[in-house]
């Protein structure tokens, strides 16, 4: 579960704080690196929440933005000290999406868009162990295992008893035909998403073949919101080498109205479960 202490979340609000402060200075990034002595590259990683903050950067930035008031800087220091925690996930040693769990980690909702296979806070041991396998043939047994364990733990998420992440998940017909791990593991794992989608805070639809094109022919996506105001949503997409991650307004509502079009195209959640049903008996043939 979410720890009190989100190092992720906490270096995001710093961040936002301390953009927030170099505008009311009427100041660029470019500027501020430059009365530092460092790159202005640093400036955005660390007003982005990407890059951990440490109390002295938070202390040269607070100069420079002139802050007199010893209350604000005494707590951005205690967000910067925080912020360089450890979540749950750094117990499992070099995550290549730390970034991305941290944020689902204390996310209030998620929706998300899967075109090629099932999602992750959904998968079975089985699938998600063969799907792994599968994806990065040359990682080692120990790492496989590594991966499936934090899988397994991020979906602690979603069966809390006390305020589980609301999560909506649109997944293509694709995703129930793509045979992972066997007939046998695929049955399991699509009976498993139906049984998921009877719990009030899951929603799940299919989009079948027949749509044709559609908004997110372009791959996964997911959005994140967060029940503190001073978060903003986030859109997560995927990447091989490098994730991206857009904060942007005008960017999260892009995505936003592309994915009420993807739920407006898809079955409705009686028909969704009753095709990954008949799907599934497919697979017990």
């Amino acid at each position: 579960m979410a720890s009190s202490v989100n190092p992720t979340v906490r270096r995001r609000r710093l961040g936002q704080e301390l953009r927030r402060l170099r505008e009311l200075k009427g100041m660029t990034a470019e500027e501020v690196a430059e009365r530092l002595l460092v790159s202005q590259s640093k400036i955005s990683r660390l007003e982005n929440g990407r890059r951990s903050i440490s109390q002295r950067d938070v202390r040269d930035l607070c100069g420079v933005y002139e802050v007199e008031d010893q209350r604000i800087v005494d707590s951005l220091m205690q967000m910067a000290k925080d912020s360089r925690q450890q979540g749950w996930w750094h117990a499992f040693g070099d995550i290549p999406y730390s970034v991305y769990i941290g944020l689902e980690t204390d996310a209030e909702s998620l929706r998300t868009y899967e075109p090629q296979i099932i999602t992750g806070l959904l998968q079975t041991r089985a699938y998600a162990e063969a799907l792994i396998q599968g994806a990065l043939p040359e990682t080692s047994v120990a790492d496989v295992e590594k991966r499936v364990q934090v899988r397994i733990r991020r979906q602690e998420r979603i069966s809390a008893e006390n305020n589980p992440l609301r999560l909506w998940v649109v997944l293509d017909e694709a995703s129930l035909r793509r045979v992972v791990g066997g007939k046998q593991v695929m049955r399991e794992q699509l009976e498993h998403v139906a049984e998921m989608s009877q719990l009030p805070h899951i929603t799940v639809q299919v989009l079948p073949f027949d749509v044709g094109a559609h908004p997110g022919i372009n791959g996964h996506y997911s959005i994140l919101e967060f029940a503190d105001a001073a978060d903003s949503s986030v859109v997560y997409i995927e990447g091989v080498t490098s994730d991206l991650y857009l904060e942007k307004a005008p960017d999260v509502q892009k995505y936003t109205v592309m994915y009420e079009h993807l739920r407006a195209q898809a079955l409705n959640v009686e028909q969704s479960r009753q095709r990954i049903e008949d799907v599934a008996k497919e697979y017990a043939r």
